[in-house]
């Protein structure tokens, strides 16, 4: 299938892998060109204002609502959902993971997907989940969707291709993929292993973040995110279709590929971004800005400025500012933040946060740089220095994030994370008594 994009994030889109595939003036007709069927995908209720109506009419060769046999409850592995269901853990401190080595054995996107934090409820739609996504083999007629939320997939190590019912999607490091709930897809490796993060909101979908005072540019761009062409596969072979559904999976059989869709139009599809093109903003005399004006997407919540989720990244920039600690300062948080490195150094950490490692600060959990960081930007010359190729990422959420069991016991747990700032020095002269 052609990997081809059109640009625009939230715009409704038209697109036909048949020329006249596309009905005209109609979304369901009574018979559809090439005898293909209509069907409509809504991400969002029927009633939604226009602003936030996500819909998209699919036409393919057979509607999903066929498959063979009933869907049975399988194994979901280290997947798991909000409210966890097996013992987990509230953090109070800091933590962090070494990268998860990528093993010999076989694990797909589906098996490959190990939670680490919970948090909300999915069947309430509030919350999220973040995972550690390992694949080693291409799914083969084999599809999955979730239908507790939507994905956001961050890769780390290894190109993915993810084939979907609107056509295909390949990323790679520094680049990111949005499938969002209900669509169903399929991912194959391109040059080898994968590692990445994955980021399932059972919230309202990611969306671009109002700019304020900042105005129309700047930060992530609409015309930067990409949406795949239509392009549909005639295949009549049995497939195997997983669904995720109320934090459990199940699975049936499909007698073809369920991945035939001719031609599409609507505003409700999967989408890549490059992290790459985030145009920064920054202090330009003084003072250190939130890190918010990082946030590539957010997921609202029903608390206007309090995010369900936001997705916030630190790429390459430029520190310019005077008389001012440039690294993130000290700080306790309202909002649990979940951090994750693509590639390169994270500016506020001197050694121990590796690329394809992980930390968590939950809420009011205090946290800031190392004791080495501190004391190294305490004395730097304030001259402009470019932060050059690196690129983390944050999963921030209003939410406390639980620990799941394999978290918790994990091998790649450095149980001495927090002895990071045991050697911040006292500056404060000792008073006489």
């Amino acid at each position: 299938m052609p990997v081809i994009y059109m640009t625009g994030f939230g715009n409704s889109f038209e697109t036909e892998a048949l020329a006249g595939a596309l009905p005209v003036g109609r979304n369901s007709p009574q018979k559809v060109n090439y005898g293909l069927y209509a069907e409509q995908l809504s991400g969002s209720p029927f009633t939604a204002p226009q602003a936030t109506n996500q819909r998209t009419w699919l036409y393919r060769i057979r509607p999903t609502v066929r498959h063979t046999g009933r869907f049975q409850k399988v194994d979901p592995g280290f997947i798991r959902t909000a409210p966890a269901h097996d013992k987990t853990d509230l953090p109070i401190g800091q933590l962090r993971w070494s990268p998860t080595p990528i093993p010999k054995k076989s694990l797909t996107f589906i098996t490959g997907l190990f939670t680490i934090t919970t948090a909300g409820d999915a069947e309430a739609q509030t919350g999220m989940a973040s995972h550690v996504l390992i694949v080693t083999k291409s799914m083969e007629r084999e599809h999955f969707f979730n239908a507790d939320g939507e994905f956001l997939i961050v890769a780390q190590q290894g190109k993915m291709r993810f084939c979907t019912e609107f056509g295909v999607i390949e990323i790679e490091p520094g680049e990111i993929c949005v499938i969002p709930r209900g669509v169903i897809f399929r991912v194959e490796l391109i040059n080898g292993p994968a590692r990445g993060y994955v980021c399932e909101n059972y919230g309202g979908a990611f969306k671009l973040p109002d700019r304020g005072p900042i105005g129309a540019n700047c930060l992530a761009n609409a015309r930067d995110f990409l949406c795949p062409v239509a392009a549909y596969e005639d295949i009549e072979k049995p497939h195997t279709l997983t669904v995720k559904w109320g934090g459990e999976l199940y699975r049936t059989k499909v007698p073809h590929s369920p991945l035939d869709v001719a031609a599409w139009h609507g505003n409700y599809y999967p989408y890549k971004y490059d992290m790459r093109r985030f145009s920064p903003v920054g202090a330009l005399l003084y003072d250190h800005p939130d890190p918010s004006i990082y946030t590539v997407l957010t997921s609202p919540s029903d608390t206007p400025g309090t995010a369900n989720i936001d997705f916030v990244i630190f790429p390459e920039r430029w520190a310019v500012a005077e008389n001012t600690f440039r690294p993130p300062w000290y700080h306790r948080n309202l909002m649990s933040e979940f951090m994750g490195l693509v590639y390169g150094v994270y500016d506020a950490k001197a050694e121990g946060f590796l690329p394809g490692g992980a930390s968590l600060h939950n809420r009011m959990s205090a946290h800031g740089p190392d004791a080495e960081t501190c004391e190294r930007a305490s004395k730097a010359a304030l001259e402009p220095h470019k932060i050059k190729d690196t690129m983390a990422f944050m999963f921030e959420s209003r939410f406390a994030l639980s620990l799941s069991e394999y978290a918790l016991h994990a091998a790649e747990l450095q149980p001495d994370y927090h002895e990071a700032w045991q050697n911040i020095k006292r500056r404060f002269p000792r008073q006489k008594a």
